[in-house]
């Protein structure tokens, strides 16, 4: 079988057991081992408890761009992004490009931090959707 599908299976299982932590391990190794199909998993009810993690969706969003890395930091680094924009720290989204492309993994491109950049005001600050136009 499908070692991708069977983790998935997995993560469905343990969210319906109401196991969190295990759910996310399970659709992490999914996700590493293949399974890229987030149109099938955002609207999954057997990933319901999952569905309501801005930090799984932002995560999904980075490997929609090629974004990988650890789960929490990228989380981490985007909320720290918009507080960097919303007081100022950066003047502008290519400031917070270059604050983001320092901190991502190297070998990172200046597309995907702009990208990392969008999706993080996305998810976590909307209100400063204006900075991307400045």
């Amino acid at each position: 079988p499908n070692e991708a599908i069977v983790l998935y299976n997995a993560a469905c299982v343990f969210c319906q057991l109401g196991k969190k932590p295990e759910a996310l391990a399970a659709i992490q190794k999914a996700w590493d081992a293949g399974f890229r199909d987030p149109d099938w998993a955002r609207p999954d009810p057997a990933l319901a408890i999952l569905h309501a993690d801005p930090d799984i969706d932002f995560a999904n969003q980075l490997h929609g761009y090629g974004i990988y890395g650890a789960r929490d930091y990228n989380a981490w680094l985007g909320k720290i992004t918009c507080k960097r924009l919303d007081r100022g720290v950066d003047g502008d989204a290519y400031a917070s490009v270059n604050f983001v492309s320092r901190n991502l993994a190297r070998g990172t491109s200046q597309e995907q931090a702009a990208q990392f950049l969008g999706a993080a005001i996305t998810t976590y600050c909307p209100d400063l959707a204006g900075a991307l136009q400045n």
